[in-house]
């Protein structure tokens, strides 16, 4: 029989998406809430006196007026850069070259990406991030080490092995065949084991041949139930270089459509220059956007214009892009995602931010019936928020009388001081 364990607090309750309907319809805060957990789901959720009268069996753990939410979805990250996070100065093509590509090749020791993603998983896991949608290196043991670290911690994870066959340094290259039977024997070995899933990933359409794309589509073709991660237009020089490599395609996107590799299941790191085209297609096929607006910011790639996308109707994730992301922390990723949107004219609401550090990535996943809300049969994920959690946050207490206020100051200002605990598979970590 499961114990159960019953936290009281003020509780985040999402019910809708706050880019399509206004947020105060489908985000909001129960100032006395409580969510039961029994075992590694969540058994109930409501207010905190009907369920300690309903289940007087359960231990209680109060967290005062601290805030009760989902655990934060990273959906975009590169966890062998976690040792080099916050490079200093560099464009993105240097930047690979100088700083990420000499670090991914000490993954070539097994033990080396072992400790890594044991260090990458403590450190976000007291960010409050629960899951992590991340790329590897080109080696196969490294997505067989971040799988295994995830899978001891009972954390849902996604991950594959990155596939480069050009553009990139000899000892990290693949070719389209090893591309296509590694990944394969991955998704053997790990997708939909506990809760693990594979998601088979070309790095970026310059750093692989058109064969190797094929092979990698049709890999994607044959397991269509795998999600599918790369890059997609993340700095106009970029995406010059694509029309260079690809000079018959007809956009960036184009590079990834030709070869099977656009699709509802496929995730699109950055996408901040678009054209018309690819943003019309991204919405009909439903591809998803994750956006990056810490690493948009620190790499100079530019500021995304999510409103617009949600507008279209493109799905929409949010992710740290560390190493590329200057902060493990989804709250620093959130306060940069108000930021940039503010170049565009917009300023989100602190419920929309929530939503898309929580259930907009886990929608993103396609993992939104299991994670990314509070909510009875959904796994028991959750991130514990201090509401005042440093002097200069605490001073800034708000005066209105919303729990909004004190919301957004802990978004713009917080940083994993603010977690006060993270629950990851019904346990505390």
């Amino acid at each position: 029989m499961n114990t159960q364990t019953l936290l009281t607090g003020q509780t985040l309750i999402s019910r809708g998406n706050p880019f399509t309907q206004a947020w105060e319809d489908c985000v909001h805060i129960d100032s006395a809430g409580a969510v039961l957990l029994e075992g590694s789901r969540i058994a109930a959720v409501g207010p905190a006196a009907t369920l300690k009268a309903a289940h007087p069996q359960a231990s209680v753990v109060s967290y005062g007026n601290d805030l009760i939410c989902p655990g934060f979805v990273d959906a975009h990250a590169h966890y062998p850069q976690t040792a080099m996070i916050a490079s200093w100065g560099k464009r993105l093509i240097d930047w690979l070259e100088t700083y990420t590509f000499p670090e991914e090749a000490r993954f070539a020791d097994p033990s080396y990406a072992s400790d890594i993603a044991g260090r990458y998983l403590d450190l976000t896991a007291a960010a409050g991030t629960t899951t992590i949608a991340s790329f590897a290196t080109i080696h196969p043991h490294s997505a067989d080490a971040l799988f295994a670290a995830a899978q001891e911690r009972g954390q849902c994870m996604v991950t594959g092995k990155t596939c480069m066959d050009r553009n990139a340094p000899d000892n990290l290259r693949d070719t389209a065949q090893t591309a296509y039977d590694d990944s394969k024997a991955l998704i053997n070995r790990w997708h939909g084991k506990g809760r693990a899933h594979y998601a088979i990933t070309p790095r970026f359409s310059p750093t692989s041949t058109p064969d190797q794309l094929n092979a990698l589509g049709a890999l994607w073709a044959e397991h269509p139930d795998c999600l599918m991660q790369t890059h997609l237009s993340e700095q106009p020089d970029e995406v010059a270089w694509v029309a260079e490599l690809f000079p018959k395609a007809r956009d960036y996107l184009d590079t990834y459509e030709a070869h099977g590799l656009l699709g509802a299941r496929g995730l699109y790191g950055h996408a901040i220059h678009l054209t018309p085209r690819e943003i019309d297609r991204l919405a009909d096929v439903q591809g998803r956007v994750i956006h990056c607006p810490t690493s948009n910011s620190f790499i100079g790639s530019g500021a995304l214009n999510l409103p617009q996308l949600a507008t279209r109707g493109v799905p929409l994730g949010l992710a740290t892009d560390t190493g590329g992301g200057s902060s493990f922390s989804m709250l620093r990723t959130m306060a940069a995602a108000y930021e940039a949107a503010q170049h565009h004219g917009h300023a989100l609401h602190a419920a929309q931010l929530m939503w898309l550090g929580t259930a907009g990535s886990a929608n993103a996943l396609h993992l939104g019936d299991e994670i990314g809300t509070l909510a009875a049969g959904y796994y028991g994920d959750i991130a514990v928020l201090d509401l005042q959690s440093t002097a200069a946050i605490a001073q800034r207490a708000n005066r209105s009388g919303s729990v909004w206020e004190d919301v957004f100051a802990t978004l713009m200002m917080g940083d994993e001081r603010a977690v006060r605990a993270t629950w990851i598979n019904g346990n505390l970590i």
